[in-house]
């Protein structure tokens, strides 16, 4: 496992990290109790900082209401506040290493937003303040206010958004990124065909990378880099699309999983890297395969209706 500091703290993050959305079941079709529980303690075990407090660093989110049914956007200092006494509560802790606003809030001036967090950082409540899917313009705005330590945006080989601004602003500023969607829902994992099946409340059902003819050529995308990843490295797509993750620059990489066995190939993604010929046959198989790219924009809460009235949008 390698290690990174999260930044101006003392604290010191594995460079994969467990994510657990899909442990929690929702939009990932439910979940077992037992079988998550044992891939936690599987994760520690494999030097994965997720899981018993005492190991661990855990990172969570704030800044989203369930009302009806329906989640929205409520990042409002009120809101912030007790969303943090009701996780310290439920975690059995007296503080949350990273805590992140999960999304910008349009109704809420970011400005309040941060000094919010800054609260509870100068509280102890909170180790490390954290900010997910912020623009560089909305970061700016939360900085002048509050500490800021992390950003969390979506970051895989298919959506790369982030490094046009915000990846070389994180590299400037010194701030750590903990991006998650390493494998984009499993499309990296090199599981998938054509004829896979999504039901319920899956999340999927709603990214348009799943719809054909564009999962014909993610799929084809997919074979295309395991090929490569077999050919050049002995490895396969999955231990590829992490290393080269880490590689480009993330910080610190969440894998998601529901089994222990989702967690062995972990062991490979560490102790080789990507050269730059390597990083321009990926991108070269990438132009190649995919003719219609989108990103992770469908995976966006609405905002709370306040009558119309919206703060502009950065």
């Amino acid at each position: 496992m390698e290690f990174a500091m999260i930044s101006d703290t003392a604290a010191k993050v594995s460079r994969v990290g467990l994510g657990t959305w899909a442990i929690g079941g929702w939009m990932w079709g439910g979940t077992d109790e037992e079988e998550s529980v044992k891939t936690i303690r599987a994760a520690v075990e494999r030097g994965i900082d997720a899981g018993l407090r005492s190991r661990v660093v855990i990172a969570t989110k704030v800044g989203l209401e369930w009302k009806d049914g329906k989640v929205h956007r409520n990042a409002s200092r009120n809101r912030i506040l007790r969303e943090a006494t009701d996780s310290l509560q439920r975690l059995n802790s007296d503080y949350i290493d990273i805590y992140q606003v999960h999304w910008p809030d349009p109704l809420v001036p970011i400005e309040e937003t941060a000094e919010a967090m800054q609260t509870l950082f100068d509280q102890g409540k909170i180790r490390a303040i954290g900010v997910s899917n912020f623009s560089v313009a909305q970061i700016e705005r939360f900085r002048c206010v509050a500490k800021l330590h992390v950003v969390q945006p979506p970051y895989n080989l298919f959506e790369r958004e982030m490094e046009v601004e915000l990846l070389p602003y994180c590299r400037q500023a010194a701030l750590t990124t903990l991006t998650y969607g390493a494998l984009c829902r499993g499309l990296l994992s090199g599981k998938l065909q054509e004829d896979a099946h999504f039901d319920g409340d899956d999340l999927r059902l709603t990214d348009p990378k799943f719809r054909l003819p564009r999962f014909a050529q993610y799929l084809t995308a997919v074979r295309h880099l395991d090929q490569f990843a077999r050919d050049r490295y002995g490895k396969r797509v999955i231990h590829l699309a992490v290393r080269w993750l880490l590689d480009q620059g993330a910080t610190t990489a969440l894998w998601g999983a529901r089994h222990p066995s989702q967690l062995q190939p972990i062991d490979e993604v560490f102790g080789w890297s990507l050269d730059a010929a390597a990083r321009a046959e990926i991108d070269r198989i990438l132009r190649g395969s995919i003719g219609d790219p989108v990103g992770p924009e469908f995976m966006a809460p609405p905002p709370r209706s306040n009558g119309g009235m919206l703060e502009a949008a950065e």
